[in-house]
């Protein structure tokens, strides 16, 4: 089966005016797939193996029982033709058509000798390079600090945009990329790539992809753009790439000297500003900017802004209505409890959807505690049975609002006792519902400081009146 992101590509082509012809030479499938495709509906997800299942395709080979008559003939006889090997394997008792067996033997041959290198260049809109990289960077105080960077390149136009990042993970990349086709102005048609571990999963013997990394394929459907790997098999493929990353140590990292990282990243917005507007281009001796001009004409617009880009994790709401992620809970409606859904990762919030529920909120939150709205407090409460349920729940809410909180809590429950506590949680919760988690947490840490930890002072600092807060679970 052709995967989804293959013919995803198809069609990007085929939108992008090229005949079906050229759309099967350079998506390397034939015009027979590049017809069936054409008359698909436009592809809405990524998951090969689902839309595999719907196909019901993924019988057993038939030649995979003779894969080890293959590797013994390719071992005796590397140069072996394949026309040979069926030959024998039909004397040994195959049955099967030539095609399965010779994609066999394809998988099995080990590569040939590596062809002579051919460089080329793209056309306008056709091709952007990406790429991480790394450098120790000796700052003029002798301090030494290792900084990552995410390069981008227009390979027709030589443009140019490097960020600096944190680290090199997948939803980096996806966010540089978004980011990165902003400022380019649109979207190239194919994105070639060399990091197949933040790209890829899984990939043939030829470098072909068998499975790609299913939150950067959702980015490429989400930002309209076609994917090329390249292998470390194939130095013809890779040079330019790994070339951008060399470029950008070798003309800025290591030709600066920089007091800082704030000092750092002023140079690098100038550094940036002078290779794509003022300085010719030793591979095209024009200026980025001149040639940027007429590939701006063929770059495709973003279909949705990098603040808009949502990458999605399948999730599942746990038994008490909470999703976790990356250490944080965010908290869904009481019905949504056991479902599965998605979580929506954007850029600095989450959204959740679990059957027919949803919920937003903001990402970042502290570390192990839970992001949880007023409204949803609220239901948790209505939806958990009796008054000492009721008494509990309030309590892990107050709980989830830091650990100044959980200090006072513990005071609280130590001074008063194993029933005393009652009111003073009732009234500590009103108080949370009334001004939320954060300035909750804040009245509880200047009464640890203050040494005054009682509900009388942090109603007085949080300006609410002692004694009118909520107390529905009250016996």
């Amino acid at each position: 089966m052709i995967t989804l992101l293959k013919r995803h590509e198809i069609q990007v082509l085929l939108r992008a005016g090229h005949t079906q012809a050229e759309a099967a030479r350079i998506a390397k499938v034939s015009t027979r797939s590049v017809k069936r495709v054409a008359a698909e509906p436009e592809v809405q997800h990524v998951d090969d193996g689902k839309e595999r299942g719907e196909r019901r395709i993924g019988r057993p080979s038939t030649a995979e029982p003779f894969r080890a008559l293959v590797k013994k003939l390719l071992g005796e006889e590397p140069e072996i033709l394949s026309v040979e090997i069926l030959r024998r394997a039909r004397l040994d008792g195959y049955t099967g058509g030539k095609s399965a067996l010779y994609e066999l033997i394809a998988a099995v041959r080990p590569p040939r000798q590596v062809r002579m290198l051919m460089r080329f260049e793209g056309l306008p809109g056709e091709f952007s390079q990406h790429d991480f990289g790394e450098v120790k960077v000796l700052f003029l105080d002798g301090s030494v600090r290792k900084v990552h960077f995410f390069a981008s390149r227009l390979k027709w136009s030589r443009w140019v945009e490097v960020t600096l990042v944190d680290n090199q993970v997948v939803e980096t990349l996806v966010r540089g990329l978004a980011e990165h086709f902003s400022r380019f102005g649109g979207v190239p048609l194919c994105a070639v790539f060399d990091r197949p571990t933040t790209v890829a999963l899984s990939w043939s013997k030829d470098g072909e992809v068998r499975e790609w990394n299913p939150t950067f394929a959702y980015a490429a459907l989400e930002l309209g753009f076609t994917a090329e790997v390249c292998w470390p098999s194939a130095p013809r493929q890779k040079g330019a790439v790994e070339n951008l990353v060399g470029w950008v140590k070798g003309s800025f990292f290591k030709q600066r000297r920089f007091h800082d990282m704030e000092d750092l990243k002023e140079q690098l917005q100038q550094w940036l500003h002078e290779v794509n507007t003022q300085r010719p281009s030793r591979a095209t001796n024009q200026i980025p900017a001149e040639r940027m001009q007429e590939e701006r004409k063929r770059l495709r617009p973003l279909r949705v802004t990098p603040e808009d880009l949502a990458l999605r994790v399948p999730i599942q709401v746990g038994p008490t209505a909470t999703v976790f992620y990356d250490g944080r809970g965010y908290a869904m409606p009481p019905d949504a409890a056991g479902l599965p859904g998605t979580l929506f990762l954007f850029k600095n919030r989450v959204k959740i959807v679990a059957g027919s529920w949803q919920a937003e909120h903001e990402r970042f939150i502290p570390k192990g505690q839970v992001a949880r709205s007023a409204e949803l407090r609220a239901a948790h409460l209505a939806a958990v049975a009796g008054v000492r349920g009721k008494r509990y729940l309030k309590r892990q809410q107050l709980f989830e609002c830091g650990q100044a909180t959980v200090e006072v809590l513990t005071e609280i429950v130590h001074r008063k006792g194993a029933r005393g506590w009652y009111s003073e949680i009732e009234q500590l919760h009103g108080m949370l519902l009334a001004v939320g988690a954060e300035r909750i947490e804040r009245a509880c840490r200047a009464a640890m400081q203050n040494g005054t930890v009682t509900v009388a002072f942090i109603a007085q600092c949080l300006g609410q009146p002692q004694g009118e807060t909520d107390t529905g679970a009250s016996a």
